[in-house]
């Protein structure tokens, strides 16, 4: 094969293969998840409406809804196009990934990286999400490619485009900052001159200070981020384990990893990369929770570039020609991470399903049924799937996602619901499957009322979440006499009383 065809096959095969196990199941068996729930009911709404949300809410993800609210405008609402962002992002993402360990090392290396990233479990999982994970961690691909190349070429150009690139990535979502602190790193080990040092400062100090009005901005809001438990041991080993395997890929690849064309090598780009923002992310979690993996995603690129150099360095130690033994390594790896592959692609991988509960509500429901959502987030899956709820009155709720500018709506006092609740003869109630105590004095109050006035007849789980039908006593035995159910015509409007 000739040479420039075969550095095309190497560039080439990595991103093709994220492609091809990003569309493979990409719809996860017909369910979405609670965020993408979120991102779903959020990209439907104006741009005026949406910019109304972020003032109460997920003001940390305004830019990507807007992106997906474009992306809905053009193209259409469908789980594909709620994906399709994220894979498209995590396949340049790759084929960047490739690219690098190529310019760092040799093309047998980058083909190594590009692999290893797209086998890397959690680079499947955010491929097929809809969240901003994969395109914050398209932008770092970026960055940590112009960071090379400006050292290099010390260009205003360069800076330039570096710092902008770590900026959009903050705006995508702030966490990403962290990348700053393995640049940081980077910079030291690679010993560059100072008028470089100074260039990469003033570019990551633009970045910084473009990005923090959003950083104050979303403060306000830090309680979206409560329920974000204290870090356990299993996470902190998990994270030493991840290190100490990229520090042993830098160890068996020692011996190949400087490149006569760049100041940076691979080992000073990838291993501060892979380390030093979840370990510090995980530092500041000991005294406010706040870590969690897909928040610094980015520190995979690290790890896939040290995997790929220490196997590209053991496949030279059996063969003058890698690219077979790191092809087999990579089909391998393949096969035996089948198991992970296929649950990251079923219903069951995520907390729970917004669509199912909806299906589980449309086969129960009833004509004159109205509806409780404990907690009241769990209203999504009324917003994502309204038809299931037609004509299903929902006794809490007093002003609709799109007027409270939030999303899940405005409920009445405790004092409103109990009320309405004793209007009604059936209430579908939608909930967590694993139903914890009541933490507001409207959900007590829903419960209170149902233990005290109404019996449970039926209850359907799936995919971590409960439909539970609810019958008032003195209405228990008709309601168990069957009747035929017609839909009515009437379309179920979040707002309805």
């Amino acid at each position: 094969m000739p040479k420039s065809q075969r550095l095309r096959l190497d560039l080439g095969a990595p991103p093709a293969l994220t492609l091809l196990l990003g569309l493979w199941g990409i719809t996860r068996e017909n369910s979405m998840w609670r965020d993408e729930a979120a991102t779903w009911e959020a990209a439907h709404r104006s741009v005026p409406e949406i910019w109304g949300l972020l003032g109460r809410i997920d003001m940390v993800h305004g830019l990507y809804y807007l992106f997906m609210h474009g992306v809905f405008t053009v193209f259409g609402d469908s789980l594909y196009c709620l994906r399709l962002p994220s894979l498209l992002a995590m396949t340049c993402a790759t084929a960047l990934v490739t690219l690098m360990g190529s310019r760092l090392v040799d093309a047998s290396t980058g083909l190594a990286t590009g692999l290893a990233f797209a086998l890397l479990p959690a680079i499947q999982q955010y491929a097929q999400e809809g969240r901003p994970y994969a395109l914050v961690t398209a932008c770092e691909v970026v960055a940590c490619w112009l960071l090379a190349t400006a050292v290099d070429a010390s260009s205003r150009c360069h800076w330039a485009a570096y710092g902008t690139t770590v900026l959009v990535a903050a705006l995508l979502n702030w966490f990403s900052l962290l990348i700053l602190f393995a640049h940081a790193a980077t910079i030291a080990l690679a010993r560059t001159p100072r008028a470089i040092i100074a260039r990469w400062a003033l570019s990551a100090l633009c970045a910084v200070l473009g990005s923090l009005p959003l950083v104050l901005a979303s403060q306000a809001q830090a309680g979206q981020v409560a329920w974000i438990p204290p870090v356990g041991l299993g996470t902190t080993l998990d994270l030493l384990m991840t290190v100490v395997m990229g520090a042993l890929g830098a160890c068996l690849a020692r011996t190949r990893l400087a490149s006569h064309s760049v100041r940076i090598s691979l080992t000073a780009l990838a291993l501060p990369l892979l380390a030093l923002p979840p370990l510090l992310l995980l530092v500041v979690s000991l005294t406010r929770p706040l870590y969690q993996t897909r928040y610094v995603l980015f520190s995979q690129i690290g790890l896939a570039l040290l995997i790929g150099a220490g196997c590209h360095a053991l496949a030279c130690r059996f063969r003058r020609q890698p690219r077979r033994s790191i092809a087999l390594v990579a089909a391998v790896a393949l096969v035996a991470l089948l198991p992970i592959e296929v649950s990251l692609r079923s219903a069951g991988s995520r907390v729970d399903d917004v669509l199912s509960t909806a299906h589980n509500v449309a086969a129960v429901r009833k004509p004159g049924d109205a509806v409780l959502y404990i907690p009241a987030a769990r209203r999504d899956t009324a917003l994502v799937s309204p038809d299931a709820f037609t004509g299903i009155r929902d006794l809490a709720l007093i002003e609709n996602p799109r007027q409270s500018n939030t999303l899940q709506g405005a409920e009445g006092t405790p004092d409103y619901i109990r009320k309405a609740m004793l209007t009604a003869h059936r209430i579908i109630v939608v909930t967590d499957d694993n139903t914890s105590p009541p933490t507001s004095a409207r959900d007590r109050t829903k419960e209170q009322v149902l233990m005290s006035h109404f019996i449970r007849r039926s209850e359907t789980r799936e995919r971590g979440r409960k439909v539970v039908v609810y019958v008032r006593r003195a209405d228990d035995r008709a309601a168990t006499r069957p009747h035929v159910v017609h839909a009515p015509s009437e379309r179920f409007r979040p707002d309805a009383a």
